[in-house]
């Protein structure tokens, strides 16, 4: 089988890595990657590391000329946008340029929990303008959205023995409503490999698709992590009206100081607290309503990670937190 060529942006990002590292791993195909950074980017260590590893690294301004663009897209067959969420208007025209490049298929910054299109998280529906943008021009695309990471869902313990895998920034979410909403988990390290198969599967192309490794409710994760830890959790359960709430509280903040990055980290964290801990959006079945493929449907063999194995690992030590450079 020939390889597959293969564009990333944001290769360098919590999912890109994930998506890199997937697709290293593939045997079957085998892909060609590249990765497109912004041009004052190209120097730092980060980029000099995918080159070691046979990455080939293309400085690109996305928002610059778009034949420069279409150019460094020549000859690719699947473009990955692992951009961020603040940056998500720089993927119009970069699938404007896979168009013009005869790219075979589009993945969006997506990666996300399973959210309602429109009136739940903010930057949800700027995601739907742009999947909206590429239907239009009829680029052919597959929309891919994983399950809440284990790497950000444990609770802290009393004994502050797993705060080095969380970041400093991230808040100790209350549990909503009385504790058994389910939600769909996957590990980060899971999600590049999902990806490697999804994007050669035929079955794929044009559609949704839910990927995702176990559903547990905030009581079944508390009672894993003290059952394995050995430590008494305190539970702060919140309601349907106190989320909401903070949900306002957090927009009127962010329109007082529009440029804060906390105060747009508060709303979208308690936005997507409200989607999977008070809603309950993030199940495979809410996923299939919405018109999803299931990753369970389609890959019966895939080896994922269990939360419980994750634990373990947190607990002896040995695991990799996300955004530690945004703690330190």
């Amino acid at each position: 089988m020939a390889s597959v060529k293969v564009a990333i942006v944001g290769a360098s990002g919590e999912t890109g890595q994930s998506i890199v590292e997937g697709l290293l791993s593939s045997s079957s195909p085998k892909f060609e990657i590249t990765a497109l950074t912004r041009p004052e980017s190209i120097d730092k260590p980060v980029n000099a590391n995918l080159k070691s590893r046979g990455i080939t690294v293309v400085p690109v301004n996305l928002s610059g000329p778009p034949e420069q663009l279409v150019q460094a897209l020549a000859g690719i067959d699947v473009v990955i946008s692992a951009i961020y969420f603040g940056s998500l208007a720089e993927e119009i025209p970069l699938a404007n340029a896979a168009k013009a490049a005869g790219v075979k298929r589009f993945v969006q910054s997506a990666f996300m929990i399973v959210v309602p299109p429109r009136g739940v998280v903010d930057f949800r529906e700027k995601k739907e303008e742009n999947l909206n943008h590429i239907q239009k021009i009829r680029l052919p695309y597959t929309y891919l959205d994983v399950g809440w990471w284990f790497q950000i869902t444990l609770p802290r313990l009393p004994s502050g023995r797993i705060d080095y895998i969380l970041p400093s920034t991230q808040p100790d979410l209350p549990i909503g409503l009385d504790g058994n909403v389910p939600s769909a988990l996957a590990d980060i390290r899971d999600v590049g490999r999902y990806v490697a198969r999804v994007i050669a599967d035929p079955r794929t192309l044009n559609k949704k698709v839910h990927v995702y490794n176990e559903i547990y409710t905030r009581n079944q994760v508390y009672d894993l992590l003290e059952k394995l830890s050995g430590e008494k959790l305190e539970r702060r359960y919140m309601s349907e009206r106190d989320a909401d709430a903070r949900i306002q509280e957090a927009r009127s903040a962010l329109k007082k100081e529009p440029t804060d990055p906390s105060a747009l980290a508060a709303l979208i964290t308690s936005q997507l607290f409200f989607s999977w801990g008070i809603r309950g959006d993030n199940t495979p079945e809410y996923a299939e309503y919405l018109g999803y493929l299931n990753g369970k449907d389609l890959y019966p063999d895939f080896k994922f990670t269990k939360l419980e194995e994750y634990v373990k690992e947190v607990l002896e030590g040995k695991a990799k937190g996300v955004y530690q450079s945004f703690s330190k």
